[in-house]
């Protein structure tokens, strides 16, 4: 279930960043070109295809909160806390001797 809403939300976040984009700072979205098709009676005009691009955006950043309010709270309900300092055995370092061991001797000989 996160997985498939993770992957939702990944799309809805590109998708607002191209909706963002094609939008023009004075508020023509997608204005290109300087105004050749709008007295012709286009498609859209430009105040038309602002609205579009506006309630488009406004309907995405909506979707995309609440993947993250759902995506937050899923994380949230974890059967167990799991933390790295709650180990259920200590982890104890090896025993090193403070004094060093006696060589030892071969019980045969090396080959002589």
């Amino acid at each position: 279930m996160t997985t498939i809403l993770l992957v939702i939300h990944l799309l809805l976040a590109i998708a607002l960043v191209g909706m963002v984009l094609l939008q023009r700072s004075e508020g023509g979205g997608l204005g290109i070109g300087g105004g050749g098709g709008a007295a012709g009676g286009g498609l859209f005009t430009t105040k038309e295809t602002a609205n579009l691009l506006t309630r488009t955006t406004a309907i995405l950043a909506a979707c995309f909160m609440a993947t993250s309010l759902t995506l937050a709270i899923l994380a949230n309900q974890s059967s167990e806390p799991r933390s790295i300092l709650d180990a259920e055995e200590p982890i104890t370092p090896p025993q090193v001797p403070l004094e060093p061991a006696a060589p030892t001797v071969p019980s045969a000989p090396l080959g002589e």
